[in-house]
């Protein structure tokens, strides 16, 4: 190979490492982020946790190289690192994936931008799923669930703010969940912010940049839906004219394992955890405008409804969790059901349940501003749950006991404040006793139910 040539191709080589372009390569005008702390805006943040694969997410303040190293707890000399990822305008976000794990274990880790470690003040670890299969009992695990996290930014807010009780984040964390699902208004996009990819980001990158919520980002796997206050305007629909840039910043933001069904757009997905499936729903892309008399009347869709019906019946297992938006078991009249407008597919929904024989379903809902648990026994003999757990932050539904009026309802679990839940399982397999809690957002508890393994309440 002549020299000019072998020059050429080592230049190449070292601008284009790893798929990243070094920073010495990129103009200095462009290099705004800094290096470690002075580069970091949000994070970091566990995305999905696999067996093999974890996701790593972080947020910078401009253009930067950003990279994890993590290790097993018990043997820190072996240290892994992920590929570079290059963070762009206009969101800076980065997602690396920790591919050198092995199930079971707990890992250490941390991030550098712009080839500088960034230093924490507190801890940043995640653990691999169990291969328990063929093996043992599935091991015990906990996550927490909870919707409506409203963030105050007063230049931009109503007159009277709307957010409060940000220590709920370290009440969460004090729980050491293994995952969080957040069941959506994770953000509450203001005016500013409907109509152009920067507000968008603007209100994402303001929520995620709380400094309460970091060490709880930083410790436990997160996983996420969207309702209509993340997604655009109060109760939008399919008729959103730029729900494909929400949907854009969805996945800019969040480190679920996929977004959409295969074919389609939405923040539709599904993972196991243990012995669980967890089935992620879309109640908002493919939503009917609920004014319009002469459209399909669908909040979920068809190709979306019979996903989930196939996957439900081909899942086996014990407890089937389904994330929606708003409730689903509710005798009460309001607008803020995932089904209110659309009773023919609710009816749909719960009738195919039914004729399948699926058991265990749990329903995790959000959105309504008060926490309850519904229970309802269809013809077939099986029980179903709704699990409302709202909100976080946003204002609290306080006379929910009192205007709304639910047969379903599980005496005693009406919480109108700001509060979240946390679910435990626990037991031999086949055999598992769901544990659900209610604490508010100084921690205190406000009720617990325990769903047994014949799906009875304790």
């Amino acid at each position: 190979m002549r020299p000019s040539i072998l020059f050429l191709t080592l230049s190449l080589t070292l601008i284009t490492f790893n798929g990243c372009v070094p920073p010495s390569y990129r103009p200095a005008s462009r290099l705004v982020a800094g290096a470690g702390n002075k580069g970091l805006q949000s994070g970091p943040m566990i995305g999905y946790v696999d067996m093999f694969e974890v996701m790593l997410w972080v947020q910078t303040k401009g253009e930067s190289v950003v990279e994890f190293t993590y290790w097993e707890t018990n043997k820190p000399e072996v240290k892994y690192t992920t590929e570079r990822v290059f963070t762009e305008k206009p969101s800076y976000t980065a997602k690396c994936v920790a591919d050198q794990v092995q199930p079971g274990r707990e890992y250490q880790y941390e991030v550098s931008i712009g080839f500088e470690k960034v230093k924490l003040n507190y801890p940043t670890t995640f653990k691999t799923q169990t291969l328990w299969q063929w093996r043992t009992d599935p091991p015990p695990f906990s996550f927490v669930a909870g919707s409506c996290f409203f963030i105050n930014e007063a230049e931009y807010d109503r007159p009277k703010p709307y957010g409060s009780n940000y220590q709920i984040c370290s009440k969460i964390v004090e729980k050491k969940p293994d995952f969080m699902v957040w069941l959506g208004d994770n953000a509450y996009l203001r005016e500013p912010d409907w109509y152009t990819h920067t507000g968008m980001v603007h209100r994402y990158t303001h929520t995620r940049s709380l400094p309460e919520l970091q060490p709880l980002l930083g410790s436990t796997a997160h996983y996420a839906i969207w309702d209509d206050h993340d997604y655009g305007p109060d109760n939008s629909d399919a008729s959103w004219i730029k729900k494909e840039t929400a949907w854009e910043v969805f996945q800019d933001f969040w480190g679920n394992p996929t977004f959409g069904l295969e074919g389609q757009k939405g923040c539709t997905t599904m993972f196991s955890y243990n012995d669980a499936d967890f089935f992620l729903l879309d109640n908002r892309y493919f939503r009917a405008p609920n004014r319009c008399k002469t459209c399909e009347r669908t909040s979920l869709g068809k190709e979306q409804l019979e996903w989930l019906i196939g996957a439900l019946a081909t899942s086996r297992a014990q407890f089937k969790f389904i994330a929606v938006g708003g409730q689903v078991l509710t005798t009460d009249n309001h607008e803020e059901s995932a089904f209110h407008d659309f009773p023919a597919e609710r009816d749909e929904l719960l009738r195919r349940i039914e004729q399948e024989g699926i058991k265990g379903v749990v329903f995790l809902t959000g959105d309504k501003h008060f926490t309850e648990l519904s229970a309802f026994q269809n013809k077939a003999g099986n029980w179903m749950f709704d699990l409302t757990s709202s909100s976080l932050t946003a204002g609290a539904f306080v006379d929910a006991a009192t205007k709304t009026q639910n047969e379903y309802r599980v005496p005693g679990t009406v919480v109108p404040e700001n509060n979240f839940c946390l679910l435990k399982l626990s037991g031999p397999f086949r055999q598992r006793t769901l544990t659900i809690s209610s604490y508010n957002a100084q921690g205190t508890e406000m009720w617990t139910k325990s769903i047994l393994p014949d799906y009875s309440i304790k």
